[in-house]
């Protein structure tokens, strides 16, 4: 198998500009930008939509679990086929898949028949193919830049993210708030067919599709890969406790905005809160990528956890909307070095011709805590808020405990 193309940077990169003088980075970080900004739309979009239509803060509790959980179990598969077939085609799969079944459920409540049981069937099969375009960015990246520009290429492939965080939710909030929920789906859905376009000048692996029993055993080998190394171990168990913060953050700060300011105010408050966390996570993630990570990463990783899980409660929980506004931002400062040492760390201690197999079930591993979050913040929250932000600070709280499980030093297996 060889990839086909020519614009890989070989030579040392010092610069964020530099960086992005070669074009095959350039296409494949604006993929990144458009796929990312579609799928933060719609973590927004569909709890506001769940809201709105079933008045349920459980049943967006479960769409938000729904729009994550069934990608992860199927995450071993998709990274043996990014091996085989390549990232460029698992992630054009993914983002003309997303916007096929967006559409779809726009088009099903246009005509009365979005029923929950109809809503959640589609919201789990959007979820089926975002491995393909979740690890293969992460899988390819490595691929088009030298070793030494690594650390800079994932502050600013974090940086992106962080800039779909401010854009993404604030599009979302107001679209709902003012044009409703199906604009917004029906918006998303365009971002991913721009995303699978704009994909057409990068490199793609020359490979075949598997067969089925081959295609098992590289799914089989990429999970025992991640369980049996000793470092993407402890990430699984770290970030994913730490991941179940966001996911019930994701159900309980729209909900706090919709009892406090109606649904239509609501969600465009609701946007604007997201919108500033990720101002703030992509501006301390360019300055983190400045700064030396190799052997600080789980350092950086344990005090920006136990400064999300002080944010969550009582900082967001305890002082109202400035509380929230505030304690929002802070995750966002955290999260930006969290992110930049997670993505270097595991980069640097994974063999780079696994990648493919190994990073679809690690970061799956790792996002697993997400969709839990969701779904448990869904129930607790007609509970109480203030214990809701709770439960999500002593999750980032044992996150913080797990990063002792990482080992320092080397350990590609």
């Amino acid at each position: 198998m060889c990839i086909c193309g020519s614009n890989f940077l070989t030579t040392p990169v010092s610069t964020y500009r530099a960086l992005l003088a070669a074009p095959d980075v350039r296409a494949l970080l604006l993929a990144a930008l458009l796929a990312r900004l579609a799928g933060r739309m719609f973590a927004l979009a569909i709890v506001l939509y769940a809201l709105a239509r079933f008045s349920s803060p459980e049943l967006a509790g479960w769409l938000a679990f729904a729009a994550v959980a069934p990608g992860l179990l199927i995450s071993p598969i998709a990274g043996a086929l990014i091996d085989r077939v390549g990232s460029a085609w698992a992630i054009t799969v993914d983002m003309a898949a997303s916007a096929i079944l967006l559409a779809t459920l726009a088009l099903a409540d246009r005509i009365g028949a979005a029923e929950p049981a109809l809503v959640l069937l589609l919201t789990g099969a959007y979820s089926l193919t975002s491995p393909l375009s979740f690890a293969g960015i992460r899988a390819l990246l490595p691929r088009l830049v030298p070793t030494d520009a690594l650390g800079r290429a994932n502050a600013l492939d974090t940086a992106l993210h962080g800039l779909t965080d401010v854009i993404g939710p604030a599009s979302a909030g107001v679209l709902v708030g003012f044009a409703g929920s199906i604009a917004a789906l029906c918006l998303i859905a365009a971002i991913y067919a721009a995303a699978a376009i704009s994909l057409a000048r990068v490199p793609h692996l020359a490979g075949r599709m598997p067969g089925l029993r081959a295609l098992l055993a590289l799914a089989w080998f990429g999970l025992r890969r991640v369980v049996a190394q000793p470092t993407l171990r402890g990430l699984a168990v770290s970030y994913s406790l730490y991941e179940v913060c966001w996911g019930i953050l994701v159900v309980v700060v729209p909900v706090f905005t919709a009892q406090r300011f109606g649904s239509g105010a609501g969600a465009t408050i609701a946007g604007l809160l997201w919108a500033g966390l990720g101002l703030v996570g992509a501006i301390a993630a360019l300055v983190a990528g400045h700064l030396p990570a190799a052997d600080r990463e789980r350092r950086m990783m344990a005090i920006g956890m136990l400064l999300t899980a002080a944010s969550a409660w009582p900082i967001s929980a305890m002082f109202g909307l400035p509380g929230l506004a505030f304690g929002l931002m802070l995750i966002g400062a955290a999260a930006g070095p969290i992110d930049v040492g997670v993505l270097t760390l595991r980069q640097r201690r994974t063999d780079p011709a696994e990648l493919g197999r190994v990073l679809s079930v690690s970061m799956s591993l790792n996002l697993a805590g997400g969709p839990l979050g969701s779904a448990l913040g869904g129930l607790l929250v007609v509970w109480s808020l203030s214990g809701t932000f709770t439960i999500a600070a002593l999750a980032a709280t044992l996150g913080a405990c797990a990063v002792s499980l990482i080992p320092g030093g080397t350990d590609r297996a």
